[in-house]
């Protein structure tokens, strides 16, 4: 008799084997998808804390100098030292995570992360304030890039993978917003809040990351050290070079030397790299157009994106008249339509594929760029502020989701973390080259304007930059970024190409 037979009719009648293995597997999946949401949850806390920490300071700037006394130079460093640190480590930062553990970095990243924002919200000095910043922007350059490639490590390439990465990009959107908010609200409390609203925060995402994060395989390699001192410096020097030419503007010779300085580096930098038995940034990473033509296109949308942000952020301060808090409160139909497009992007990627998503997000950022140059003198928040912000965050969303798979699609394993610190540096340049260039063009245009049309044409002249950009934006991805055809509608699967195939 079989073991099935050899049981009563009673337990055969009341709980029947095969009921107790569809519970069983049943649970398991509850168990497993719970397990990742939490994983996921931890993931892109670390993405948020990065969004809020530049805007939520940067909004007390102004307390924060008054309160230490600081002079308008030591003021800048207190933005810069961050952007120094974190842009110019993020190469190093993803390749240590394939070396060394991503929730390694992970948690020695937010470890850093913590105890220096502890240093900011105590510091007696602006010596110890600036250096703060500079030690929260080393944690975020290693602990972002381990983020981002765990998500790949974690997620398999298909729906999965989609919906984590629309979670990451939606992240990223509210932060900003969210940051604003916070900053004018702990600002009129005190201005060391904006540095302790990290550690509880911090604390409790490096408990979860040592409970449910997965150690990634690691993959064992030689530092390339003058790889890394190379790049480390090449990065610094356009990150410094671009922040400079934002304040002082493009004729200061301190800014171009920093950043032709830069630039000179990282040629040097690809140089080592094509000769570097264990390289630190894999060329490999950009030897298919279409993971090349994704970095690209990052650049270049972040070059609009980041120059049209802040002058937005100003205008409606200055502008408009709005407070600190109020200017952040402006924000949220971004970060609304921000949530909801990337929920959407999801859909339409399984059901149209990569590309046509792509282009129809690069579109609406050159349209919201584009409505911005009818801005005059009489514009209102209503009229010309809100159309574009809606535009600006269905876009980000949609283009931002699907550029984020092509390039984490199809990687090996032990290039995860360098194409994402490679990835959030295309990020940081792109950002700092946007606010370059727009704040430079928006100040000189407006010569022989007055008050509020000072502003309003300024704004309108500098956003043609990012119209321009834009553009660019969609030529790369209408020809670079080739794919073989669309996705399998609703399945969730596509035939596209991913970033490491043609």
């Amino acid at each position: 008799m079989t073991s099935r037979e050899t049981q009563s009719p009673s337990a055969l009648s009341v709980d029947p084997p095969d009921r107790d293995h569809r519970t069983e597997t049943h649970g398991e999946t509850t168990r497993s998808s719970r397990r990742l949401a939490i994983t996921l949850g931890v993931i892109v806390t670390c993405q948020l804390m990065v969004s809020v920490d530049s805007n939520v300071v940067n909004i007390a700037l102004p307390q924060i100098q008054s309160g230490l006394n600081m002079s308008a130079q030591a003021l800048a460093w207190v933005f810069s030292a961050y952007s120094l640190a974190y842009g110019g480590l993020l190469l190093l930062g993803g390749r240590a995570s394939d070396i060394l553990g991503r929730r390694r970095m992970f948690v020695w990243g937010l470890s850093l992360v913590v105890a220096a924002s502890i240093l900011g919200g105590i510091a007696p000095n602006q010596g110890l304030l600036i250096a703060a910043r500079a030690l929260q922007g080393v944690g975020f350059a290693f602990a972002g890039p381990a983020a981002l490639s765990l998500i790949a490590a974690t997620f398999a390439e298909g729906p999965h993978r989609t919906r984590a990465l629309s979670v990451f990009s939606m992240v990223t959107g509210f932060g900003i917003t969210l940051g604003l908010i916070l900053g004018g609200v702990l600002t009129t409390l005190s201005w060391r809040l904006v540095f302790f609203i990290n550690v509880p925060i911090g604390i409790v995402t490096i408990v979860l990351a040592q409970l449910y994060l997965v150690e990634t395989q690691r993959h064992p390699a030689k530092f390339d050290v003058l790889g890394a001192i190379v790049s480390t410096l090449g990065m610094v020097g356009i990150v410094y070079g671009l922040t400079r030419a934002s304040t002082a503007g493009w004729g200061d010779s301190v800014a171009w030397a920093a950043f032709v300085a830069g630039v000179v580096l990282v040629a040097v930098f690809v140089f080592i790299e094509r000769h570097a038995a264990q390289p630190i940034m894999p060329l490999r990473l950009l030897s298919k157009r279409v993971r090349a033509g994704a970095y690209l296109s990052f650049v270049l949308l972040m070059v609009s994106m980041g120059g049209t942000y802040i002058l937005l952020s100003l205008y409606v301060q200055n502008a408009l008249g709005f407070s600190s808090w109020q200017a952040g409160l402006a924000f949220l139909p971004m970060a609304v339509v921000q949530f909801f497009a990337a929920r959407r992007a999801v859909k339409l990627i399984a059901r149209f594929g990569r590309k046509p998503v792509l282009i129809t997000g690069v579109i609406l950022m050159g349209l919201e760029a584009i409505w911005l140059t009818t801005t005059t003198e009489s514009s209102n928040y209503l009229t010309g502020i809100v159309g574009p912000f809606i535009l600006l965050g269905a876009g980000l969303s949609l283009a931002f989701v699907t550029l984020n798979m092509t390039v984490l699609g199809g990687l090996e394993p032990r290039d995860m973390g360098a194409a994402s610190g490679l990835l959030q540096a295309a990020q940081q340049v792109g950002l700092s080259l946007g606010v370059a260039i727009l704040t430079t063009i928006s100040q000189s245009s407006r010569h022989g304007h007055a008050g509020r049309d000072a502003l309003s044409h300024g704004l309108s002249t500098a956003v043609i930059a990012a119209v321009v950009a834009c553009a660019l934006a969609l030529v790369v991805s209408i020809f670079v970024i080739k794919t073989a055809s669309s996705g399998q509608g609703g399945s969730g699967q596509s035939h596209e190409p991913v970033g490491g195939e043609e």
